[in-house]
């Protein structure tokens, strides 16, 4: 069985997790997640990445916890944010626990390196499992959720030898190993993610998974690279299993010194598929021979003027430079510009607003129409 949207994909039909006053699954909007660059014991640099993070339209943040500081840390960043947080968690079952305690809202873990340190479920012994199940029952007793990370660089020793490295195949055997280990054990508040840096490979992996339960799926390339090429490698392996309906909350990887672009990468791929209702999205052409006004100018302060106007909800904005494709875009669009020689037409709706504006003033026109227009039935 499965959901339709009004965007005509059918999405993958999924249990409930929630996280915090967050929650993941077919029924509800796509989450989008962030993780942060800092210290987590450097407490005043988090919150501060965390509260930019929240303002570009993150809802979820994940924090690195790899020793006690970092665990001690949680609760006054917890104090101080907005979003539900999520620790990080490699190894250290105990850390696990411990992050829990202090209030984390969800683990993120890979149990092969919890309790296979040499990656062999042949020591898998009976303190390995002991101490994940005292995970679950923390989880539980909490109310937290617990994400099962599989990593390409991160396998299970055994399915290394097993299919001779990472192929979707071995990724996902080892993500049914542990959604079992996890579900025979009656904790039912999961999240899987089946994550690599090669994009065919991440594409495969969620796709044979999508066919094995209804474990929520967390998006990801990880390892992705730098932002224009981590970008392009988000976006087609999303992309590809989005259309497809497979995804209930991303995280676009990046190598940035900016981390909200990773929230503004992850918005614009919910929107070209039309899963990101809550700010407009912006329609303008690639300009060209026939362009006789300043566009790349006039779309640069469109958008300036979203931001600044606080402008909000599933809004089609287009900004074209010729009659060309203008009568086309208005249509379709709830505001438009089409731009002419020195001058432009403004549209809503579909339908003339007003026409022969000089170039000067097409913003101010067009930020007085909308203005007057975007009201309560564009909120969000």
């Amino acid at each position: 069985m499965k959901i339709k949207s009004r965007n005509f994909i059918s999405r993958r039909k999924t249990a409930l997790a929630t996280i915090g006053d967050v929650k993941i699954g077919a029924n509800h909007p796509i989450a989008i997640q962030s993780m942060c660059s800092t210290k987590t014991e450097d407490t005043k640099a988090t919150i501060q990445q965390i509260l930019e993070l929240e303002k570009e339209g993150c809802d979820l943040i994940r924090v690195a916890v790899p020793h006690q500081k970092a665990v001690d840390a949680l609760p006054d960043i917890l104090r101080k944010i907005h979003i539900p947080l999520i620790a990080d968690i490699h190894y250290d079952p105990r850390l696990a626990s411990l992050a829990l305690e202090k209030g984390a809202h969800k683990i993120r873990i890979n149990p092969g390196n919890m309790i296979a340190p040499q990656g062999k479920l042949s020591v898998l012994n009976a303190i390995g499992i002991k101490s994940l199940e005292e995970l679950i029952r923390k989880a539980k007793k909490h109310k937290a959720c617990i994400r099962i990370g599989v990593n390409s660089g991160s396998l299970e020793k055994d399915l290394l030898e097993k299919y001779g490295h990472p192929t979707p195949e071995a990724l996902v055997a080892s993500a049914k190993r542990w959604v079992r280990f996890f579900q025979d054990r009656n904790f039912k508040n999961l999240v899987l993610s089946i994550k690599s840096s090669h994009v065919p490979d991440m594409i495969r992996a969620y796709e044979l998974a999508a066919k094995m339960g209804d474990v929520p799926f967390h998006l990801g390339v990880t390892e992705a690279g730098p932002t224009f090429e981590g970008c392009i490698k988000n976006a087609v392996g999303m992309g590809v299993l989005l259309r497809q309906g497979i995804g209930d909350t991303l995280r676009v990887s990046l190598t940035t010194h900016d981390k909200c672009e990773e929230v503004r990468a992850a918005k614009e791929i919910l929107k070209s598929l039309n899963f990101y209702k809550k700010e407009p999205n912006i329609i303008s052409c690639p300009t060209c021979g026939r362009t006789e006004i300043n566009l790349l100018a006039l779309v640069d302060s469109v958008k300036a003027m979203i931001r600044d106007e606080k402008i909000k909800g599933a809004l089609n904005i287009s900004v074209l430079g010729c009659t060309v494709n203008a009568l086309g875009e208005a249509r379709e669009a709830d505001f438009a510009i089409a731009g002419g020689r020195k001058q432009g037409n403004i549209y809503y709706k579909g339908k003339l607003y007003k026409s022969g504006i000089p170039e000067k003033d097409l913003l101010k026109e067009f930020l007085t129409l909308i203005r007057s227009k975007t009201d309560s039935q564009f909120k969000v």
